[in-house]
């Protein structure tokens, strides 16, 4: 075991892999970012994923897809849990999302991303089953008061914690929330502190990025959402100091089910060290209709503008990088 975690630092430290992870996301963002307001789901969502995939079988790293993307192009999910880049034994895990918000992406509105992120093998959490997390998200100047009964707690008094903990009162806390019928109670326990909502049509994972990153404007995510989102986020948000809680909240019988055949506890709460073990990690994120923190892919005549964000949590450092991109004719 002891060998296996030495070969996995010298994998992911013996170069640059956050640049290549860049690139790979910048791939991504600039085949999506033609499909823009298009209204084609499928063919965005096949361009960016034929995107990333062929970047990240070009890097020659020995790695597996823990999260992954399970639609299909062109009768194949290749970047599907499981999916292998390398030629030997894995020794990294992969998350990946070629868009955080396709729906948003082909609407032409903001908030859609390109996200990957790196770290040893088997440190990811595996979604497997389970389709949907309860999460809380913070960054680092509240992690310390996320306790285990934020989960089970009305709105207002993990509110309170988070407002004492940054210093604020809770009228001036902004919190992030998908615009689900199933917030409906949420919503209104948050409006009743006073607390401001910033209501999102998609984008789960871009969303928890925002909460955990200090200054963002944003001071925490709630609700349910996406499991594979969740634990994508829970990479930056490790990589960036912040805290996270996670349960398990499937919303249909067939989850129920095959959460119950699986033998998995609903009732467990996830931390952000379950969700992702180690902090050897590296997360990449390129704005492709803009965000509050990446501006989205500019096409300037005969060349393309990309902003991304790179984080690594073992340097704890944050990198905000602007490529120009020269267009075939």
């Amino acid at each position: 075991m002891e060998q296996n975690e030495t070969d996995t630092n010298n994998a992911l430290s013996s170069r640059n892999i956050g640049l290549d992870l860049v690139r790979v996301t910048e791939a991504a963002a600039l085949a999506a970012g033609r499909w823009i307001g298009s209204g084609n789901f499928d063919a965005a969502h096949a361009a960016a994923t034929d995107a990333m995939y062929n970047m990240l079988a070009t890097l020659g790293i020995d790695a597996c897809v823990a999260i992954g993307e399970d639609r299909l192009v062109d009768g194949a999910a290749v970047l599907c849990a499981g999916a292998s880049f390398g030629r030997g034994e894995a020794l990294c895990d992969l998350a990946v999302d070629p868009i955080d918000g396709t729906r948003l992406l082909v609407e032409g509105k903001p908030g859609a991303v390109s996200v990957v992120a790196v770290a040893p093998r088997h440190s990811i959490w595996a979604s497997g089953p389970v389709e949907y997390l309860d999460k809380i998200v913070v960054d680092r100047d509240a992690a310390h008061v996320l306790v285990p009964e934020c989960m089970d707690a009305p709105a207002a008094w993990t509110l309170a914690l988070i407002a004492r903990a940054k210093k604020k009162a809770v009228r001036d806390l902004t919190v992030v929330v998908l615009q689900r019928l199933r917030h409906h109670d949420l919503i209104q326990e948050i409006r009743a502190t006073g607390a401001r909502i910033l209501l999102r049509q998609e984008g789960d994972a871009e969303g928890a990025l925002e909460a955990a990153m200090s200054g963002a404007g944003v001071d925490v995510l709630m609700g349910i959402g996406g499991a594979s989102q969740g634990a994508l986020s829970a990479c930056a948000v490790r990589s960036l100091g912040g805290g996270m809680l996670a349960r398990l909240a499937p919303q249909s019988a067939e989850e129920r089910g095959a959460i119950a055949q699986a033998g998995l506890d609903t009732s467990r709460v996830l931390t952000v060290e379950d969700l992702v073990t180690s902090d050897d990690i590296f997360f990449a994120a390129t704005g492709i209709t803009g965000t509050a923190l990446l501006p989205g892919i500019a096409y300037r005549g005969n060349h393309a503008e990309t902003h991304s964000l790179l984080i690594r949590a073992k340097t704890k450092t944050r990198r905000f990088i602007q490529a120009e991109y020269a267009l075939e004719e």
